[in-house]
Order: C-alpha cells, then sequence, then structure tokens
C-alpha cells in the first residue's frame, strides 16, 4: 500500500501543490500596518489578463500586511477562488488544500479537532482548548467546532504552523487558522447570488449584497447562507424520531459596516448568526474482521453457540447484543451506512452562534497606528444521542434539558500599537489582550432501558458462568448453584440488583467554568540590512479558571450495591465477581451519592513565550531563515465526573467526600519548544516554500475514551527506561523521578509547497508533508513522572492518532477562454493522498486506517467577466470510503480472561465503532454576480 500511494504521490506532484492565494497588490517587500482587508486580488469580475508573473501573495500573518515570500515562517494562504473551487464551506474541507492540516468530528461536530503537524486536541470534552486556534476576522473563537459553521464569502484563509501568541489575541501551541471574511465595497455596488442542488436532496442557497451608503466613506455587507441535506446514514429500524443520521439544516447571516472617512481612520462593524438544527452524530460497527470472531455465525465448524452454550471461541458481547435484538447485520458492512437506533432515542441536536466585533484602526500621524479589536460571542449547542450507537438500549442522552449542551460567552479586548523607526529599519509592535469567557455544561447521561440485562449478561457470558447463560432468565442465570458458597444468595442477589439502574443516572450535572486571560505582547522585526532581518516576539500570558459543579442524580442501585458488594472485595475468591458488578453499577460514577453534591476548585497560572527568527535574502528570490519558539496552551479541568475515583468504591470512603477528590480533574498546561528551517523562492511563474521542523512537547494533553469513561492525562516522558512499567496493566508501575522527566511527544518532518503558472489560464499547485509525529518510548502520566494509565498503555514510541507520516495535496485549475466570446471555461481537480495511520487517541490497533485518497472535481462554463456560471461538481468523486475515528464501544468489552484473547490486542474482547467521514457528493451550482 506504501508503495502505490508514493507512487502515486510522485505522479501527481510532477504535474501539479496547498491551492495558494492569487496575486496581490503590494510590491516585494512591502510591510505596513494590519488590514483585514482585500490584501489578496478576489475581484473575480476582472478578465484574466497576460500577466503570468503574479507571485505578490499578500497575508497578515504577522500582523502587517506582507507579501507571502518574505514572511519568514511556515503559513499557506488559501484564496477565496481556491475555496469555491474545492468546494470548501467550512474549515474542515481545507484538508484538501493544506497538507499538513487535519480537521476531523466525532461525537458532536460542537467540538471539532483540528491538527496540524499532527498536533491537535482530541475528543469532545470543552474542558480542553484547541491547540490549533481559529480567529474570524481577528476574533478568536474559543473552540474549534465553530469553525464547523457556514463561513459565507471569504477572502483568504492563512494556515499559519507552529506556536502562536506573539502576534494574535490568543494563544496556540501548535498552529492557528486566521479566516479573513469578504469585506464591504466603498465605491460600487456588488453582490452575487448562488444555488446549488446535489444528491442526498442538498439544497445550498448563498448570496450577497455590498455597496456604499452616501458619499461619507460608509459601506455595508450582507452575506446569507441556507443549506439543507439529508442524513448519510440510513437508520434501518426507524423508531419515530428519524430516518436520516448527519443530515444538514443550517442557516448563516452576517451583517458588516466598514466606514473610511479619510486615510487615517477605518472602523469595521460585524455581526453574524448560525443556528443549526440537524441530526448528529451517527457511528457504525467496524467490520467482522476487526471485532472478530463474528464469522461462527455462518460457520458450522465454529458455532457461537455449541448445544445451546456460548461458545469460549466467539465474542461474548457480541452474543449478548445479538439476544438482547441488535441485528447481526450491523457488524457486516460499515459503509452501507446502515445504523441501528434503540427505540425512542434521537440524535436532533440544535446550535446557535452569533456574535459582534468592532475594529478600529487608527493612523496616529507618521508611521504608527493604533488598532483595537472588541468582541462579543455567544454559542450554544445541544445535542442528545443514543450513544451506544446500537439498537440496544444501554447508554444515551435525552433531549431532556438538551441531553448535553454547551454555552460559551466570551468577552474579549485586544490592542495593538504598531509602526516603524529608525529610518525603517524597526517595524515595531506592542499589543495587550483580555477575555473572559463563561462556559456552562449540563448532561444527563443515562443507563438506557436495557443496560442491567445487558450488564448481567455481560458477565455471566464470559468466563467460568458461561454454562449459566440464559439471556431471558432473570439474572441472566439458567440456575443458580452455590458457586461462591455462603456469599452466593448475596452476590446472586447483585445480579438481580442490576435491572434497578434500568433508566437511571444523570438527571442534569451542572458545570460552570469562567476563564479570564490576559496578555502583553511584543513582535518586532529588525531590519540589519537590505537582506538580513531579525525578529523577535514575547508575551506574556496569565490565566485564572474558576470551577464549579452540581450533580443531579437518581441511580439509588449504587450505594445499595456498594453496602452489599464491599466486603466481598478483599475476598480473592469473589473479588472479581464482586467487583464487577460494582464497577457495572456505578460506571461513570452515576450514583445517587452526587445527588444534590457541589464542588469547586480554581487555578491559576502564567507563562512567558516567545520567538526568535533569523531571515537572509542572498538573492531578490530567495529567502532563507531559522527560528525557535515556544508556544503555550492553559491548563484547565475535566468536565467529566468519571474522572473523580474509581466506581468501586463509594465517595465516602474518601474523607471530605467529592470535594477531597476535585484535584483530579485537574490538568497542566501544554509547552512546545518548536525549532524551525527554512527557504521561499519566487521567480517568475514558479513559487516554492520548504520548511524544516521539531517540535518537543510537555504536558501534551490527551483525552481518550478508554470504552467506559474519558480520561484526561498530560502526556510527558521519562529520561529514564522504564523497561516496559509504562506498557503493562498496572496502574502503579512505571513511574519517574521528576528530575528525570521531559518532553513526551516530538514532531519533526519537512514541508513542501510549490505553485506554478505557466500560462494565464493554467495554476497548478502541489503540497508535501512528512510529519513523524510519536510518543516518546517511556512516557509517564504527569509533570510529576507519575504512572502512564494502563488504558494508554500502547502509545510509547508509537504515532499519535490521525498524525499521518505522508501527505501529500495537488490541484489542477484551468480556464481557458472560449474563442472570442467572453466566456471562460473551468477544468479543477484537488486531492488528498495519506498513508496509513491511527484513528484512536489509545492506538489500539483495531483502529487503524489505510492509505487513501479524496478527489474532487468541478468542470464549469463562466460569462463575460464571470458574471454568470454554471458548474457541475463532486466530493469524494471516487467515493472513497476511511474514518474520521474508531473508537471502544461504549461499555461493549468482553471478558479478559482465557480463552477470550483478542488474537491483534491482548487484554479482553473490546468491540469497536466508527464515525465514518462523508461519502462521495455531487451536483449542479448556478451562480451570477452582479
Amino acid at each position: 500500500m506504501k508503495t502505490i500511494w508514493l507512487t502515486s504521490a510522485g505522479a501527481f506532484a510532477l504535474m501539479a501543490t496547498p491551492a495558494f492565494a492569487q496575486s496581490g497588490t503590494a510590491p516585494s517587500g512591502q510591510t505596513g500596518p494590519l488590514e483585514q482587508s482585500a490584501e489578496v486580488n478576489t475581484n473575480k469580475d476582472v478578465t484574466p489578463t497576460d500577466e503570468t508573473n503574479s507571485n505578490n501573495i499578500v497575508i497578515t500573518a504577522q500582523g502587517r500586511a506582507q507579501v507571502l515570500e518574505d514572511v519568514p515562517i511556515a503559513v499557506s494562504a488559501v484564496s477565496a477562488e481556491s475555496l469555491q473551487n474545492s468546494g470548501a464551506t467550512d474549515i474542515r474541507q481545507l484538508n484538501q488544500l493544506a497538507p499538513s492540516l487535519l480537521v476531523s468530528s466525532t461525537g458532536t461536530e460542537a467540538n471539532g479537532s483540528a491538527r496540524i503537524r499532527g498536533i491537535g486536541t482530541v475528543g469532545d470534552n470543552p474542558g480542553l482548548e484547541s491547540s490549533v486556534a481559529v480567529f474570524i476576522d481577528g476574533v478568536y473563537r474559543s473552540r474549534t467546532g465553530v469553525g464547523l459553521n457556514e463561513l459565507g464569502e471569504i477572502e483568504r484563509v492563512e494556515v499559519l504552523r507552529g506556536p502562536q501568541g506573539t502576534l494574535f489575541g490568543r494563544n496556540a501551541s501548535a498552529g492557528l487558522l486566521n479566516i479573513i471574511s469578504k469585506k464591504p465595497n466603498l465605491n460600487e455596488f456588488e453582490g452575487f447570488a448562488e444555488a446549488s442542488y446535489g444528491n442526498y436532496n442538498m439544497w445550498r442557497l448563498s448570496g450577497a449584497l455590498s455597496g456604499p451608503i452616501g458619499k461619507s466613506g460608509l459601506g455595508f455587507r450582507i452575506d446569507s447562507v441556507y443549506q439543507k441535506r439529508d442524513g448519510f446514514y440510513h437508520v434501518v429500524n426507524p423508531v419515530g424520531v428519524e430516518s436520516r443520521v448527519n443530515n444538514r439544516d443550517r442557516f448563516f447571516v452576517r451583517g458588516q459596516l466598514l466606514y473610511e472617512p479619510s486615510d487615517q481612520l477605518k472602523v469595521r462593524l460585524i455581526g453574524d448568526y448560525t443556528k443549526r438544527n440537524e441530526s448528529c452524530c451517527g457511528a457504525v460497527y467496524v467490520d467482522r474482521s476487526i471485532n472478530s470472531r463474528i464469522d461462527g455465525l455462518n460457520d458450522p465448524v465454529n458455532p457461537i453457540l455449541v448445544g445451546g452454550a456460548v461458545n469460549p471461541a466467539g465474542n461474548n458481547i457480541i452474543n449478548v447484543l445479538r439476544d438482547l435484538g441488535e441485528p447481526m447485520a450491523a457488524f457486516s458492512n460499515p459503509y452501507s451506512r446502515n445504523i441501528y437506533i434503540s427505540p425512542g432515542r434521537t440524535y436532533k441536536g440544535h446550535t446557535t452562534d452569533g456574535g459582534v466585533s468592532l475594529q478600529i484602526d487608527w493612523k496616529l500621524g507618521g508611521n504608527t497606528t493604533l488598532t483595537s479589536i472588541s468582541a462579543w460571542r455567544d454559542y450554544r449547542s445541544g445535542q442528545p444521542g443514543d450513544i451506544d450507537y446500537s439498537a440496544v438500549d444501554i447508554l444515551y442522552r435525552s433531549p431532556t434539558n438538551d441531553g448535553y449542551s454547551r454555552h460559551f460567552r466570551t468577552l474579549s479586548q485586544e490592542l495593538r500599537l504598531q509602526g516603524t523607526t529608525f529610518n525603517n529599519h524597526l517595524d515595531w509592535l506592542i499589543g495587550g489582550y483580555y477575555a473572559d469567557e463563561n462556559l456552562n455544561l449540563t448532561d444527563n447521561l443515562r443507563f438506557g432501558t436495557q443496560y442491567g440485562r445487558f450488564a448481567t449478561c455481560r458477565i455471566v457470558s464470559g468466563g467460568g458462568l458461561a454454562a449459566l447463560y440464559s439471556p431471558t432468565s432473570p439474572g441472566c442465570l439458567a440456575a443458580r448453584p452455590a458457586l461462591f458458597g455462603a456469599a452466593s444468595p448475596i452476590i446472586f442477589a447483585g445480579f438481580d440488583r442490576l435491572d434497578a439502574v434500568n433508566d437511571k443516572g444523570a438527571t442534569l450535572d451542572r458545570y460552570f467554568q469562567n476563564s479570564r486571560n490576559y496578555a502583553f505582547f511584543t513582535h518586532n522585526i529588525f531590519h540589519i540590512t537590505d537582506k538580513v532581518a531579525f525578529t523577535a516576539g514575547l508575551r506574556y500570558t496569565n490565566e485564572r479558571k474558576r470551577f464549579h459543579a452540581t450533580f443531579g442524580q437518581d441511580n439509588t442501585a449504587c450505594p445499595a450495591q456498594q453496602a452489599a458488594l464491599d466486603p466481598f472485595l478483599t475476598n480473592p475468591a469473589l473479588a472479581a465477581v464482586a467487583g464487577g458488578l460494582l464497577a457495572l453499577t456505578c460506571q461513570g460514577n452515576t450514583t445517587s451519592e452526587l445527588n444534590g453534591v457541589t464542588i469547586t476548585d480554581r487555578r491559576s497560572e502564567h507563562k512567558l513565550t516567545g520567538t526568535g527568527v533569523l531571515s537572509w535574502k542572498p538573492v531578490e528570490d530567495l529567502m532563507v531563515y531559522a527560528s525557535y519558539s515556544r508556544g503555550y496552551k492553559a491548563g484547565g479541568f475535566n468536565l467529566d465526573r468519571s474522572a473523580l475515583k474509581s466506581p468501586l468504591l463509594p465517595f465516602a470512603a474518601t474523607p471530605g467526600g467529592a470535594q477531597a477528590l476535585v484535584g483530579n480533574l485537574q490538568f497542566a498546561p501544554e509547552i512546545n519548544n518548536a525549532y524551525e528551517v527554512g527557504a521561499k523562492y519566487s521567480h517568475g511563474v514558479v513559487t516554492a516554500n520548504l520548511a524544516i521542523f521539531r517540535q518537543d512537547f510537555r504536558n501534551f494533553q490527551l483525552n481518550t475514551f478508554n470504552g467506559t469513561v474519558f480520561l484526561v492525562q498530560t502526556i510527558n516522558g521519562c529520561k529514564t527506561d522504564l523497561a516496559g512499567a509504562d506498557r503493562d496493566l498496572s496502574a502503579t508501575t512505571g513511574a519517574c523521578p521528576a528530575g528525570n522527566v521531559s518532553w513526551g511527544v516530538r514532531s519533526e518532518g519537512v514541508e513542501l509547497e510549490t505553485a506554478i503558472r505557466p500560462s494565464r489560464d493554467l495554476d497548478i499547485t502541489a503540497g508535501f508533508t512528512y510529519a513523524n509525529t510519536k510518543y516518546r518510548s517511556n512516557l509517564v502520566g504527569n509533570s510529576s513522572g507519575a504512572p502512564l494509565d494502563p488504558a494508554l498503555r500502547v502509545l510509547p514510541g508509537k504515532h499519535l492518532s490521525n498524525a499521518p507520516s505522508l501527505v501529500g495535496t495537488a490541484s489542477v485549475t484551468w480556464t481557458p477562454r472560449i474563442g472570442d466570446s467572453g466566456l471562460h471555461g473551468l477544468f479543477y481537480v484537488d486531492a488528498r493522498m495519506t498513508n496509513d495511520y491511527n484513528t484512536g487517541s489509545d492506538l489500539f490497533p483495531q483502529k487503524r486506517q489505510d492509505a487513501y485518497a479524496v478527489v474532487n472535481a468541478r468542470l464549469g462554463i463562466r460569462g463575460p467577466q464571470e458574471r454568470w456560471a454554471i458548474e457541475v461538481w463532486a466530493q469524494n468523486l471516487f467515493n472513497q470510503d476511511y474514518a474520521q475515528v474508531a473508537f471502544n464501544s461504549p461499555f461493549q468489552a468482553g471478558a479478559t480472561s482465557a480463552p477470550f484473547v483478542d488474537p491483534q490486542f491482548p487484554g479482553g474482547r473490546q468491540i469497536f465503532s466508527a464515525f465514518l467521514a462523508e461519502p462521495r457528493t455531487y451536483g449542479l451550482t448556478g451562480r451570477i454576480r452582479f
């Protein structure tokens, strides 16, 4: 597979690279105050000219308007035309255009994950901020998922790789997406209207209107988008709620006012609102080759049942699911996209996102400009779900109280003062940033109506009780022999008591977090000579978080079970069964002991970070540079009660109860020390950018679902050999002396991005990234050297999840003239080719994704000056099947004792599910501009 991939990538690169922004309007080497305006020429009404030497791409990645090839950092600029041709309407589709970027979403699109160079923040826990920050029109969006909304018409997107913090309001440890929307036109009225129809009954309508208001330098712009599409998961057993999942039903509107009374003052006011009512997000079981031993269903030599008893060679969890109503077809072909939902459950959620920002750029005289960006954002997302992802009702979040809802309310203020001095030898910038954010999270995670039966059958069907397995009998037991001596009545009563947890759990858990952040930063470019420059940046960040949670629980069976079975936990002969029963009754600390309980905590931290870059232009067309940067992402709180303690012991067993355990929810800040050397070349019709990088992360914030609970650990490495103690099943082995703790994750590699415009109507781009993003060979779970959690025992020495080592992208855009009619054709194709990688944060080998390639294409005809266009398009043209993330099916782990040993992974018979990427979509688009 690797040979095929490399051959294909090499052939594609020869003909073609991230689709860079088209052309700029600034002369080479220009610098000046930051303007969130149309620095890049994206006026599609201009007839193509014979000019082919248009490589002056202007970006604002360094807080100044600069030509891309003069910026000594690794950055890709994606133009409005490239976004339109690729069909990108949110940041997820940037994957096709930026090889070092990977954006995915899993259980909820409210917290999608962006990764740059293999580094990102995993999972749906809102307590973790993203390692890759998202800015839209200069305003920080607190979680990556907000970028999965519609964006309207965009001027360009800048993808900055590596630590950021000395230029933008909010710091980021791994990279940044800077999205700039199209601004109002102050000179004349213009607008567009666009309609698309595609498969899955997709409709997308969008448009914009812009123009001056009077003659006073005031202009307006309104953008709007409406999209509706059927879901690509088909519910095989409709239960009266929905028949399709992962649909689209969203509306977006953005209004702007731009006031420029003179060259000295610019004021831009932006307001936007998004509403989504969608069913998200379904998942499927991975195929039977992974969820092994299912073939016994049709294999007379190895049937699952032998003489009415469970076949010890089969997977007992699959037996239980089948006997409680799960069709075996659910395990056959995940890419049929057929799913099964428990009766009465739903994925129907809703999201609203809105805000206002005001940017003022005021020239104070000379070369000095003051910039102020004030913003207020309000983001709400409610998402119920059938989160066992099966027809058996094991676990769910109900629509009551939105099931699982998050509400971010953010107020931010950024000030920058910048200019030039010493006869333009110093380009200076100083700034300050303040943000105050309230996060409210509500949850009502509950056991399903079949959970008790499922849990008892799960125990009985595996190990020594398999001969008694009877899924229709009380306690799932065909008989009740005295297997446990005098304790038998109590132990077997424990099996019966599990039915008492059906439809019990959280009634209303509320988490509140206030985050207050302020920072001071400076970024200065010293032009030592005409060819040599040194950039120095520094940032001081102060972060304070306050945490408060209250719990509502109605699982009274858990305390009763603990009281009955606690005496047997110290008995070697009974501990396994008693402990198993307790764990199943109190999963995730879903116990009435927490009902009405309140816990509080707070944390404060401050960090000094910065960057230094030395650049040199030996000739006009070539720049080389070397840099060091230190990145930082704040620590915080794991907003998941299951992290408080093990379910085997009651909260009353800890002096001080739940409040005494609140420290278990904290995690430390993530630090990145990054080194980079690079070169940028631009001559005539060719540009080429090369970067060689190394990044070392301490306290890498990892969020992992182990099949039962979410784990948040800060991953570090140990300088001394742990002799495999970090790879065993023990939670107590593998400690490291604090003085020997060092970085735990390293990302190093090479990036190459090229573009060529051999003629006025042909653009070819290609990009290649090799990123060796791996964990250290000896790992510990925090900066103090505590042992790694056993659920993460596969990590040492392995590549991170969703971090392919080889990625290639390419695009070809051909817009030939059609005679002298003024018409132009359009032929566009882009591709992203990725080698094998693992999609699960615990790196279980069953979660491996094979190499694949995704191709988008667009054909069309455009009228004179592009006043109209008709295009046919396809995304994922060849219907490539691949998974975004595979995960442990919730609570669906089989017996761990012999003979239930998984041939692919020792330690049990866990089965797996996956969130799939979108299938092929295609359609027709019509567009008019005026």
